[in-house]
């Protein structure tokens, strides 16, 4: 197979390197390569209009809205992501400042400003804070079996609940304390569902979790939006690296492709594109997501990957996050809150409850988030995973926004700082994305 004349690579001395992908990490890879004098010849094949793939900020609300990544988890100096922010000015003082470097959190979330019960009225946050502690003492454990010859269970779920199980055991509350405690619980679990990007924690490998790497840094995000970092990225490449618009269809690989403008020589690998161009090259440096792989295995290579390399692909746990976005026309929550949490009273993390997808699928939900950077406009941002995070997405705008307007109102109903029904004050359900938690560390 030989290449397409219109698009093909100048003539010249050096190897030629593709990077498939104008994600973060395929521009993290094209920076690098860029300052090699090995790699005089590179380019980036986006298969969309825009860099940054699920970092990806808009405008809405009359401010900066993050559809995909949202946070830097653990910002300071051992972090890439907070490296490169300060280096493009994309922080503000606070993020910057040596005290919030230095913050110890443990990779967790912190605790809500208010907790509802589903069935209306306040959750004791001092009852939240207890159990806080006892979910996030057993994931800190779970981390320490990362070098043992044999874990107790194989996942990190059966391991919580056993020892949770225990603790329960020993609880002297009466009956009702009891179960709240453990649908506090069973929140915490549909939060750490959302941080693992899987639907349960059942499906998580114990053995390996401790792999994570947690940096101290109270979490923060950009004031400009997250995109202002793959857009500074993009702008520190050649003028001519990236290029738009490009899906591809097919690498052929381990062949001996040619081109007519370049005579005599051969290169390994072809990389065809939907539009029919094809781009010759000595090294490709894949950085598709892993669902795309999923998706695309049977077709996306040529010849087919070896057997244990589509094996290890098939079988990589791939979950899906999805991000809800709700204003309101004046907020029912307290000045200063940042973090609504909904508990459900009949929850129980001890209890495999299968109830129908369609009239519990909200019940995945952990809470909604503040959004602050709004000088009008009062946003929450609702955090979903798993299966019920697909099922939404089957979902109309106008379903999703009346589950949600029941489940605030039926939650928030007896409390003084809600009034009347919030249907007439919810005006819009705005965006439903997939996003995934990116990492510096």
């Amino acid at each position: 197979m030989q290449s397409s004349g219109g698009d093909a690579e100048a003539p010249g001395c050096g190897l030629r390197v593709l990077v498939v992908g104008g994600g973060i990490a395929g521009l993290g890879a094209a920076q690098r390569l860029c300052r090699h004098p090995a790699f005089p010849h590179l380019r980036v094949l986006e298969a969309t209009a825009r860099a940054g793939g699920r970092i990806r900020s808009e405008r809405s609300f009359g401010g900066v809205v993050e559809v995909g990544a949202h946070w830097i988890h653990g910002p300071s100096q051992g972090n890439p992501v907070f490296q490169l922010a300060a280096k493009y000015g994309l922080l503000g003082e606070k993020e910057l400042s040596a005290e919030n470097q230095l913050v110890e959190t443990g990779g967790h979330v912190g605790l809500p400003s208010v907790s509802y019960a589903s069935s209306g009225g306040s959750v004791s946050l001092e009852l939240v804070a207890e159990m806080a502690n006892l979910f996030y003492s057993l994931i800190d454990q779970t981390r320490e079996f990362l070098h043992v010859a044999e874990t107790p269970v194989p996942s990190v779920g059966e391991y919580l609940k056993k020892e949770l199980s225990q603790h329960a055991a020993r609880w002297t509350e009466d009956e009702g304390t009891r179960k709240l405690k453990l649908a506090i619980l069973n929140s915490f679990f549909n939060l750490e569902c959302c941080v693992s990007g899987t639907h349960s924690m059942d499906l998580v490998a114990l053995a390996p979790f401790g792999e994570y790497t947690v940096l101290p840094g109270l979490d923060c995000t950009f004031p400009g939006g997250y995109q202002g970092l793959p857009d500074h990225i993009v702008a520190s490449l050649p003028q001519d690296v990236m290029t738009f618009n490009k899906p591809v269809k097919t690498v052929h690989w381990n062949g001996s492709f040619q081109e007519a403008v370049s005579p005599g020589e051969t290169f390994p690998v072809l990389v065809e594109c939907e539009d029919g161009t094809c781009f010759p090259a000595h090294h490709v440096v894949l950085t598709v997501p892993l669902g795309f792989l999923k998706e695309r295995l049977d077709t996306f290579f040529e010849p087919p990957l070896p057997t244990e390399k589509a094996e290890a692909i098939r079988k990589v746990g791939f979950g899906t996050n999805n991000k809800i976005f709700l204003e309101f026309a004046e907020p029912f929550w307290e000045p200063g809150c940042q973090h609504i949490q909904v508990v459900w009273e009949d929850a129980s993390p001890l209890q495999d409850a299968a109830p129908a997808m369609r009239d519990a699928w909200f019940r995945k939900l952990i809470g909604f988030l503040v959004l602050p950077s709004f000088p009008s406009a009062h946003v929450l941002c609702g955090f979903i995973a798993g299966l019920e995070s697909e099922f939404m997405e089957t979902l109309s705008d106008a379903e999703v926004l009346q589950a949600l307007t029941h489940v605030l109102r039926r939650a928030t109903a007896p409390d003084t700082v809600c009034w009347g029904s919030h249907t007439s004050d919810v005006l819009l359900h705005h965006a439903r994305s997939s996003a995934v938690r990116l990492e510096g560390g």
